[in-house]
């Protein structure tokens, strides 16, 4: 596969960097990223993977765009206002760059249909907002041996790790929390409150998160940090990392070995 003189020229600043170079945005341009979820992460995070050239994306969301949304979820508009999130997000996607392949998915994500939507991805990146849709992911990730980039924030507080709890000895996202969140309980933003420019900074590093398991194999950043859960402190600010080890009697992933 071989990148048109156009995409060489978009991408020229990757292509010459030597952590990524011309096989590692052949890699980006064939990946398939799985989108959970619109808002606050999945915006930034659907930009920079879109400017990043991920050639194929698929949306999924089942909420529609209100007025408080806009401080913190960028690819929307005021003209934005009552579309379905996901419909708008790839109206977005095909004016950046219509060369990607973008597919909308406006159903939510749980255990029945979960498999079927994750179906093909290099990667899946949940941004989403309750426990119950993200361990469903993450089950459905596990059972089709698909690598998860999971991503959360809670006021000033932000959580980015890769997840690939069908290897061999690595944790799943279940691993991380445990299974007392499998109902639909969890703080939102509409109570708590979040700063959009923060929101922005932890779906940024979301998409850089997914791109390193995208080119593990085909460029040096290709490091994929399994299992390293990442915590962003917006206050302070700092970062901090953490190691979350495979439970064995995880439910998720154990039969995996």
């Amino acid at each position: 596969m071989s990148l048109s003189p156009e995409r060489l020229n978009r991408f020229a600043r990757h292509i010459i960097l030597p952590e990524l170079g011309g096989a590692g945005q052949v890699a980006l341009d064939a990946a398939h990223v799985v989108l959970v979820g619109c808002g606050g992460i999945g915006s930034p995070a659907l930009q920079y993977l879109a400017g990043a050239g991920i050639g194929r994306l698929t949306l999924i969301d089942d909420d529609v765009v209100e007025d408080s949304n806009l401080q913190r979820q960028t690819v929307f508009t005021t003209a934005s206002l009552g579309r379905a999130k996901a419909e708008a997000a790839a109206d977005w996607v095909r004016a950046f760059d219509p060369a990607l392949a973008v597919a909308v998915r406006r159903e939510r994500i749980g255990p029945a249909n979960a498999g079927n939507l994750i179906a093909g991805a290099t990667v899946v990146l949940d941004g989403c907002d309750n426990f119950a849709t993200r361990l469903a992911v993450s089950d459905a990730c596990v059972a089709a041996g698909v690598p998860l980039t999971s991503a959360a924030v809670g006021r000033f507080q932000g959580q980015v790790a890769n997840f690939a709890g069908h290897l061999p000895g690595q944790s799943c996202y279940r691993c991380f929390v445990g299974d007392a969140f499998d109902a639909e309980d969890c703080d939102t933003c509409a109570a708590d409150g979040v700063l959009g420019a923060f929101v922005g900074m932890v779906g940024a590093f979301a998409a850089m998160h997914a791109i390193r398991v995208i080119l593990q194999g085909h460029a040096t950043l290709g490091d994929p940090q399994w299992g390293r859960l990442h915590l962003i402190d917006g206050l302070a600010p700092e970062m901090r990392t953490l190691r979350i080890a495979r439970d064995p009697e995880c439910k998720g992933c154990s039969a995996r070995g």
